[in-house]
């Protein structure tokens, strides 16, 4: 009877010690992604604007998501970088949909998760392979068709995964959060950036409300 239970917690113990294995290297993109940390200063942003006691800065990235090695992008969303800060020891409620971006005077558009961005994003120095292309369309009794058209590219599903997981960790946080605080916000848009002549951020929030003009 010692000897059988000797071998149970035997093999109870190496199934942890090879559970933990596979956790530890299940997703190693994700832990090498720690977030987006907030600029030094409101200052460091190209616009800032004081909302009761906290500060909230942004500048506008337009189709790019911005990252330190190169930017993604996304020709559905534009994007808009913000920091939050406040006095020391403050917290804030965040919210992405606390958000709102005015494009050209038109009605405010509300931040959208980045669950929906996900899809939309791409990688410029991801060259896609020479595509096959669609086999050309027939028509009875009157011939084929020499119209030929190329399939999208279908990219990578490692690629995608890392490009979701990249946005999840650096969209703007949600609930009870020390401050400073940053994250990427996502508006739809599909227009060109060159097409905006004014842009508006707008914030309505535990901390009050406000707008700020952004640089196009």
């Amino acid at each position: 009877m010692r000897r059988f239970c000797g071998f149970v917690v035997f093999c109870v113990a190496g199934f942890c010690a090879l559970e933990a294995q596979n956790t530890s290297t299940a997703s190693p993109h994700a832990s090498e992604i720690k977030g987006m940390p907030p600029r030094a200063t409101p200052g460091d942003y190209p616009a800032h604007m004081q909302v009761g006691s906290i500060t909230i800065a942004a500048e506008f990235a337009g189709h790019s998501v911005p990252r330190p090695a190169d930017p993604l992008s996304t020709d559905d969303y534009v994007v808009v970088e913000t920091g939050i800060f406040g006095p020391t020891g403050a917290h804030v409620t965040l919210s992405p949909d606390q958000f709102s971006l005015r494009i050209n005077d038109k009605k405010p558009m509300v931040s959208q998760p980045f669950v929906l961005v996900a899809n939309s994003l791409r990688d410029p120095e991801w060259v896609p392979p020479d595509q096959p292309k669609a086999k050309p369309k027939t028509s009875f009794g009157g011939g084929g068709s020499n119209d030929t058209a190329t399939l999208p590219p279908k990219i990578p599903i490692e690629l995608q995964r890392s490009m979701t997981q990249y946005i999840q960790k650096t969209a703007l946080p949600e609930g009870d959060r020390p401050l400073p605080e940053a994250g990427l916000l996502f508006f739809p848009y599909r227009g060109k950036r060159q097409s905006i002549r004014s842009l508006e951020l707008i914030y309505s929030g535990p901390a009050g409300k406000g707008a700020m003009p952004l640089q196009p």
